[in-house]
């Protein structure tokens, strides 16, 4: 039995050897297959607005794909969180540097249009068109404006007259099993909110108003319940 009982512990030994020979291979192999799909990752293809990213990038406008345009439009992907970040240049990418021209053109006026309401007092106001917010009593800026994050395609953000409701600093949503640190709601399930991701990062929110944590904290410094919050205009893309 002792025999027996050194080849079966012999055997073991070695089945034990092998598992872990595997399981560290295993890594490097995948490790592996990573770095050569992401040193793939950029497109050679033209996309269907080449020669307007081409321009606002400040590229050679020729319509025509390039090694060192792909690296260009990719660089500007990843600084704005737009994916798939291969390179291409999609309706997606030149919808990105419209809107960033846009909350760019807004300065520190984003009101000039007088399309949210100065008779309120303080009020937080919601451009969806430009994804701007900011927060003004009567007609002065009080806050921003800042870049936002709304409601995806089928999920918008709903437009109109609201007020914050109901204000929870480390909200958890049971929903969509989130954090939403610094949550205001205003509409139904729909608040102001932190988010650890890029304001542009596409396709949207399910209908919150994401925001940078500074701003969602700024935000929750200058807001109360009862104060007056007016959403209008149409996301790109919705």
């Amino acid at each position: 039995m002792g025999v027996v009982g050194n080849i079966r512990g012999v055997r073991m030994r070695r089945a034990v050897a092998l598992s872990v020979a595997g399981l560290m291979a295993a890594p490097a192999l995948v490790l592996g297959s990573g770095a050569s799909a992401q040193a793939a990752s950029c497109t050679t293809s033209t996309g269907p607005y080449q020669k307007q990213v081409e321009k606002y990038l400040h590229r050679t406008v020729d319509g025509k794909q390039s090694t060192a345009d792909c690296k260009a439009i990719q660089s500007f992907q990843r600084t704005y969180g737009i994916t798939p970040d291969i390179g291409y240049a999609g309706p997606i990418t030149w919808r990105t540097m419209q809107t960033l021209t846009a909350q760019k053109a807004a300065g520190k006026n984003p009101n000039k249009a007088g399309k949210c309401p100065t008779n309120k007092g303080r009020i937080a106001c919601v451009d969806l068109t430009r994804q701007l917010s900011w927060i003004q009593d009567g007609a002065k800026l009080k806050y921003g404006p800042v870049p936002i994050r709304s409601g995806r395609n089928g999920y918008e953000t709903r437009t109109g007259a609201k007020k914050v409701y109901l204000r929870h600093i480390k909200h958890w949503s049971s929903l969509y099993h989130v954090w939403m640190p610094y949550s205001q709601f205003f509409d139904g399930g729909q608040a102001f909110h932190s988010v650890g991701l890029k304001m542009w990062n596409p396709p949207g929110s399910h209908g919150c108003v994401n925001m940078r944590d500074a701003d969602a904290k700024a935000y929750w410094n200058l807001l109360k319940n009862g104060d007056d919050v007016y959403v209008y205009g149409r996301k790109p893309g919705t």
